[in-house]
C-alpha cells in the first residue's frame, strides 16, 4: 500500500506542476518507480530529457555495493522533483528532473 502512495503523491505532483494530464502524470510516477527500483538493485540504461531538450542517455545506478563510497556529506535539502544517481561511465553523481524521463 505504501508503495501506491507513493507514486500517487508523485504523480499529484507532477499535475500540479506541469498541468498535464492525471493519467499522464501516473504513467510519469510508474516509471520513475520501476527505474529507482532497478538502479537501487543495478546498473540501468535509461533516458531523460536534458533542461537543453536534447535527450540524454544515460548508465547508472543507486546501489550501494557498485557506488564508491562518499568521503563528505552536504547538507542540501532533498528536492523531490530530482533523481539523483550515479552515471557509472562519467563516474560521478548525476541528477535529472524527474519528469523528465523518457525510457
Amino acid at each position: 500500500m505504501q508503495i501506491k502512495k507513493t507514486i500517487f503523491a508523485l504523480a499529484w505532483q507532477f499535475f500540479k506542476q506541469t498541468g498535464y494530464s492525471f493519467s499522464e502524470c501516473l504513467k510519469k510516477a510508474w516509471q520513475n518507480f520501476k527505474l529507482k527500483s532497478k538502479m537501487k538493485k543495478q546498473i540501468v540504461r535509461f533516458y531523460f530529457l536534458k533542461v537543453d531538450g536534447t535527450i540524454r542517455e544515460a548508465w547508472g545506478t543507486i546501489c550501494p555495493d557498485i557506488i564508491p563510497p562518499t568521503e563528505h556529506t552536504t547538507n542540501r535539502k532533498a528536492n523531490d522533483t530530482v533523481q539523483v544517481y550515479y552515471d557509472t561511465e562519467k563516474q560521478e553523481y548525476r541528477s535529472f528532473k524527474k519528469f523528465n524521463l523518457v525510457a
